[in-house]
């Protein structure tokens, strides 16, 4: 009985479970391209913490390295506009650099995980990279 319970409960997550990730507001668009850190306009990557912003993705991706060998990448697109009606994009906060701001819709989110401060229900729209340890930096969805 047990066990019919168990595959019952776990078929019907797989049907009727949660992707949120398939449901966020942020259009999903298809890219894979490199960038290359020993190039100036990279040149924020160099260091931990450091930043940029590359083209890609609904309104623009921003990089932060978040460790030595870590880096995470997000759209600017806020989550918080939903309909896409706002022409800005995220921006960091000029205070608290790990933080950027909607500045259509008073939202916050991390720049370390892409989670919501505040404002959103929906953290940012995240994509993959892989950094190959010496100078190239893949960023894809």
């Amino acid at each position: 009985m047990k066990i019919q319970l168990i595959l019952t409960l776990t078929v019907a997550f797989m049907f009727f479970g949660c992707d949120k990730n398939s449901a966020h507001p942020v259009p999903n668009i298809p890219f894979d391209f490199s960038i290359n850190l020993t190039l100036p306009s990279y040149s924020n990557l160099n260091g931990v913490s450091g930043w940029c912003y590359v083209n890609g993705g609904s309104r623009g991706i921003i990089v932060y390295r978040r460790g030595i060998d870590d880096f995470v990448a997000f759209d600017r697109h806020s989550p918080a506009d939903i309909n896409g009606d706002c022409p800005g994009a995220l921006f960091p906060n000029i205070d608290n650099y790990l933080q950027l701001n909607d500045t259509c819709y008073n939202s916050t989110f991390s720049l370390y995980d892409g989670s919501p401060i505040s404002g959103s229900d929906y953290g940012l729209r995240a994509y993959q990279t892989a950094w190959n340890g010496n100078e190239s930096l893949r960023i894809y969805n």
